[in-house]
């Protein structure tokens, strides 16, 4: 099984779902499937295009990688680690560890990002609010500029 069970919110048919419907309720386009396919990112063999519960998870945990900056190469390496089954579950940690770590990473960036806006948008409103927003700083002109 999958290792995040998500509960889906029909249950999938024995017959499996087909990649319209797949698409439907992953909320990724037929195309993306297909590539997904293409490019090794599937788990287990998707039979005529027929997607069962697993495969709908599967899809979930790749868009939610991907989501996070992981690289396509990333996923198939993941990928085929849990298809080979069981065994390597320490290289899956590792992987995952090391994508865990990178995500981490990337939200400080973007924490100490959001405090310089922070700031600007208190300068902006507090500069707004004194009715002096005229001298808050833009480049010089010179008389050659105008």
């Amino acid at each position: 099984m999958v290792e995040v069970n998500q509960q889906l919110p029909e249950p999938v048919p024995e017959s499996g779902l087909s990649i319209a419907e797949a698409a439907r309720r992953t909320g990724v386009s037929a195309h993306t499937l297909r590539y997904y396919e293409r490019a090794g990112l599937v788990v287990s063999p998707v039979g005529r295009r027929r997607y069962r519960e697993f495969d709908l998870q599967w899809i979930h945990i790749c868009t939610r990688l991907r989501a996070t900056g992981m690289p396509i190469r990333g996923i198939r390496r993941y990928a085929e680690l849990v298809a080979a089954g069981r065994g390597n579950e320490d290289q899956r940690l590792d992987l995952l560890e090391s994508h865990q770590d990178q995500v981490l990473a990337r939200i400080a960036e973007l924490q100490e990002n959001l405090k310089l806006i922070a700031h600007k948008v208190d300068v902006y409103r507090g500069r707004l609010a004194a009715g002096d927003a005229d001298r808050l700083w833009a480049p010089a002109r010179t008389p050659a500029d105008r």
